[in-house]
């Protein structure tokens, strides 16, 4: 049984996925798989990812449509187009774009 591995990805970095035409950017990260089986076995067995690594909630966007996905490590790459994400939700969870860095900077969501 393997351990959970640490999040190649943090929150506030923009990425794509391997596989299917959309980009987002990280909002939390789950260190394994935390979705309901159903979810997981609505994947096509031949491309559903393993468990045992962390799993990304994303504010997501294609070419039509803004919504949230819910993607595993091996599916994701770092988006290089240094373009910002265009969901209505980033004024949300981030203060603003690091065009230098390429991702977002955090909201301190810490306010006691």
């Amino acid at each position: 049984m393997g351990n959970a591995s640490t999040a190649k990805f943090g929150i506030g970095q923009v990425v794509r996925h391997r596989l299917f035409s959309f980009r987002g950017v990280i909002f939390d990260v789950d260190p394994v798989f935390a979705n309901t089986e159903e979810w997981w076995n609505s994947i096509p067995e031949d491309i559903r990812p393993r468990k045992d690594q962390p799993f990304y909630h994303l504010l997501a966007e294609n070419e039509e449509t803004e919504y949230v996905a819910y993607v595993s490590e091996q599916n994701l790459l770092v988006d290089d187009t240094g373009e910002p994400v265009r969901h209505p939700q980033v004024r949300d969870y981030f203060e603003g774009y690091d065009s230098r860095r390429k991702s977002y900077r955090p909201r301190d969501l810490q306010h006691h």
